[in-house]
């Protein structure tokens, strides 16, 4: 989760997230050295006539101009269509997790499991135990195994709402009628947080997510004890 005054993402627990972090900061550092080349450029140009009447009859540099920003650009989209392709829908995914937003809670369900379905609230503020966060504690987690290939489906019964998991790497919108897909591999056991991130209404800030990521064996006793309690 986030901490106090954190200025760069959370530690990611997919390597898909990691690709994403990455992606970023290499964006960044071009974006830098644009705005750096760019900077100096009009500077030159400003205080130097020879310069200014260079670039304004220069007819290689002008050719240049055009081609290094579209060479810029094909560089750019390598890691990308990396990225899209990584992220791209599962064949065949080992579990797959149905998360249906309403104002204004999730309700979620284990499509593999037929009977495994339950709602998941905010607890509120005068409720939380000692150590629990506020507005992201919730009383019923989704329980995922790691290093499985899960699969993420969204979808809404009411307005736009947005499954996001920073630490997953995932962002999925939940549109009325449209079922969005989106896949992880959960690197390291642990709990994860997330939020609504689309402004759905005016509770939309109490759309917590927890994300309970645990052994494979585990899993299977918990998908045990939740379809005998169904």
């Amino acid at each position: 989760m986030s901490y106090w005054c954190q200025m760069y993402f959370q530690n990611s627990a997919t390597l898909s997230g990691m690709r994403v972090q990455w992606v970023f900061g290499l964006y960044c550092v071009v974006t830098f050295a644009i705005f750096v080349f760019v900077a100096l450029s009009m500077a030159t140009s400003c205080f130097s006539p020879y310069m200014y009447l260079l670039m304004q009859t220069n007819h290689v540099l002008e050719r240049i101009w055009g081609l290094v920003p579209l060479i810029i650009l094909t560089f750019l989209s390598w890691p990308s269509m990396g990225l899209l392709y990584a992220m791209a829908e599962l064949e065949s995914p080992l579990v797959t997790l149905k998360c249906v937003g309403h104002q204004w809670y999730w309700e979620y369900e284990y499509s593999d499991f037929g009977l495994v379905s339950y709602n998941s609230y905010m607890v509120p503020e005068e409720d939380l135990k000692l150590g629990e966060p506020r507005m992201l504690t919730v009383d019923k987690s989704v329980v995922l195994p790691f290093s499985v290939w899960c699969r993420v489906l969204t979808t809404s019964f009411d307005v736009i709402h947005s499954w996001a998991v920073p630490a997953l790497g995932v962002k999925s919108d939940a549109v009325p009628g449209r079922l969005s897909e989106s896949s992880v591999k959960i690197e390291t056991p642990g709990v994860f947080w997330g939020q609504c991130s689309e402004i759905c209404g005016a509770l939309h800030s109490f759309m917590p997510i927890r994300v309970e990521v645990v052994s494979c064996e585990i899993f299977g006793k918990w998908i045990n004890l939740m379809e005998e309690m169904n």
